[in-house]
């Protein structure tokens, strides 16, 4: 099916309602259907080691449904019934999708950032109830069995911790350094410890338990957004298979090799890219355990879409900016089409990657909280750069403003928030934590996103920033978006992330961090003068910019802007301090659930806290003294 424009959104809805099409009820169900059609077709491709020659290891879609089942058995002879949890605390690996299936299958599976600190893994386990935890035997040069364990410490709620060795991926004499150099494997904690592949291997290869009867949560996931605290979304069957759905019935067939450098625990890489592939029969490469983080993924990334002959490379903002400082060193003419989420593509990387490649970028919208699609810049029609396309069939997108307190929607190309109806919206329980969904909807149906944009008349959806992002200087709201596109514009700019910084008489003013592509030597003076020219709105030229080596960023490649908030706090309140002479610093910026970001400061002599508390109590942040 091709998908063009609006109107083949409206025609897909003019066929029948979603409720009335005839798509699988339960997970087993779509992938048993997808092994049925598809069987001995490649499904899953991993590389432990980026080479464009180095060992890989391909499931079919039988051996994929076949060990996703034999985990599913493990997991509920392991206790895992239909509303219990399994987390899943690993890198990219074959295991890890086998988690993420067999846990849907048999309860509710809770991929996990393994890149979080312990005490957050821990928070996220005790909040879901975890009862299995799946994630590394000790390997060399990652600390993510270390992590778990200490996390595992603090969740009693976890019984059984089954561990994934990644040394079988790797062929001698590689395999045999490995139990060599393994750092000593972590055991201090209360839950037994099996190993994965070992246990699961014990399991028969068909369902050894009854599936569930319809609809239910099968998945948590945790937001990996830009402005706070992680959250706990609930994911049912029916948004998963949606998503699936419109990936395989509108972007890939079978005959597509996708290349998929994204942690499998996010809902980019696993609802949207795995669901569609499942969907559609189509074949999946994983490149390394850290995707785009990998060691040599992005030098070796083009000669990779030569060895596997891909057709869609899914991706990032931040991995383009990356290869755009890498030249084409191989054949890809293979490649139809580059899928950019996440966050919005700035036009200067749109247009130097379509120089560079030859390929045009389908930008698309999606949140965790909506079980992630929404929108897609149409694959075979008209793409309007830096928008995040048309709605996808069956996916209501309005815009509102409040007027008085009650929502309003907003006209043709006015700004207001973006909030989203669609069968991956769980309405009322879109997180685990009841007082969170609490104003969450706009008449009981319309999720609100936080993110701020407008519906143009062809009906394309334009992201201007996030809610809780805008710059409000004096009372002026500023989109810092306005700011990184203008940044973006120097030629020595990879990425930027725009922020407002404490000020003591306008509340906040923008400033503005940037990393530099390999070997620039513009100077933040230089930079400057280009803000001024190139930053068309007068209030909104920031008054800082910091060159960093690397911008913070998530796991999916989005600039974390936190980070960018506690070091522009530490730099402003540390400058007041010292302009008043006090002995007093800023040492830590901590972000607290109930209070946001709060500046925690250290004596360095005599200080009473009422000088300290005059300097700093002229900005919005509060400070207290650390522990």
């Amino acid at each position: 099916m091709t998908f063009a424009s609006i109107a083949d959104t409206l025609a897909v809805e003019n066929e029948m309602s979603w409720e009335d099409r005839d798509v699988p009820v339960t997970f087993y169900q779509f992938l048993t259907q997808t092994k049925e059609r598809h069987g001995n077709r490649n499904a899953m491709s991993f590389q432990l080691t980026s080479g464009p020659k180095d060992p890989a290891e391909t499931l079919t879609w039988n051996e994929l449904h076949a060990r996703s089942v034999q985990a599913a058995n493990m997991f509920r002879d392991l206790g895992i019934g239909e509303t219990d949890v399994v987390a899943c605390i690993m890198p990219n690996a074959h295991e890890a999708l086998l988690t993420i299936f067999g846990g849907a299958i048999a309860g509710i599976v809770n991929p996990i950032n393994p890149l979080l600190e312990p005490e957050q893994i821990a928070a996220i386990l005790r909040e879901t109830k975890a009862k299995v935890v799946v994630t590394l035997k000790a390997f060399p040069k990652t600390d993510i069995a270390q992590k778990t364990a200490e996390a595992v410490r603090h969740a009693p709620g976890v019984a059984t911790v089954l561990e994934v060795d990644l040394n079988r991926y790797l062929k001698p004499p590689k395999s045999w350094i490995v139990p060599l150099v393994r750092p000593k494997n972590p055991g201090n904690h209360h839950a037994d410890v099996l190993d994965f592949n070992k246990t699961a291997k014990k399991y028969p290869t068909t369902l050894s338990f009854e599936d569930s009867k319809g609809d239910r949560v099968a998945a948590y996931f945790h937001t990996g957004g830009t402005t706070g605290m992680p959250k706990v979304a609930q994911h049912r069957y029916s948004g998963m298979i949606y998503n699936g759905w419109l990936g395989g019935t509108l972007l890939f067939s079978p005959d597509d090799n996708v290349i998929c450098p994204l942690p499998m625990f996010h809902v980019f890489a696993c609802h949207v890219i795995c669901m569609s592939a499942i969907q559609g029969g189509s074949h999946v490469i994983f490149p390394t355990p850290a995707g785009y983080r990998g060691d040599g993924v992005f030098d070796n990334f083009w000669k990779l879409i030569e060895r596997w002959k891909i057709t869609f490379i899914i991706t990032v903002p931040t991995a383009v900016s990356a290869l755009m400082q890498r030249p084409v060193d191989a054949d890809i003419s293979s490649v139809k089409t580059a899928f950019s989420g996440s966050a919005p593509m700035p036009m200067e990387l749109f247009t130097r990657f379509a120089d560079v490649s030859g390929v045009d970028i389908v930008e698309g919208y999606g949140l965790t909280e909506a079980t992630c699609l929404v929108s897609v810049n149409p694959p075979t029609g008209a793409k309007k750069v830096g928008s995040v396309g048309v709605r996808l069939p069956y996916s209501d997108v309005r815009i509102f403003k409040e007027v008085n307190g009650e929502p309003v929607e907003c006209a043709a190309d006015e700004i207001g928030e973006i909030c989203v109806s669609n069968p991956g919206v769980f309405e009322g329980n879109t997180y685990t934590e009841a007082d969170k969904n609490i104003d969450l909807y706009h008449h009981g149906k319309y999720l609100r996103t936080g993110d701020l944009g407008r519906v143009d008349e062809e009906g394309y959806v334009w992201i201007t920033g996030r809610a809780k992002d805008l710059i409000i200087r004096g009372g002026h709201n500023i989109d810092p978006a306005e700011i990184e596109e203008a940044m973006m514009q120097h030629h020595d700019v990879a990425m930027a992330g725009a922020i407002g910084q404490p000020d003591a008489h306008a509340g906040e003013v923008p400033c503005v961090s940037v990393e530099l592509v390999e070997g620039a030597t513009v100077t933040a003076e230089e930079l400057m003068k280009h803000a001024k020219i190139h930053v068309h709105e007068r209030a909104a030229i920031p008054k800082h910019i910091d060159i960093l080596d690397e911008l913070p960023k998530t796991a999916v490649g989005k600039v974390f802007k936190p980070d960018l908030r506690k070091q522009a706090i530490i730099r402003i309140y540390n400058k007041a301090l010292d302009e008043a002479k006090l002995n007093a610093k800023v040492v830590h910026v901590i972000d607290d659930k109930k209070r946001g970001l709060i500046a925690q400061v250290e004596r360095t002599g005599v200080v009473h806290d009422d000088e300290v508390g005059h300097v700093l109590g002229a900005y919005t942040r509060p400070w207290e003294w650390a522990a």
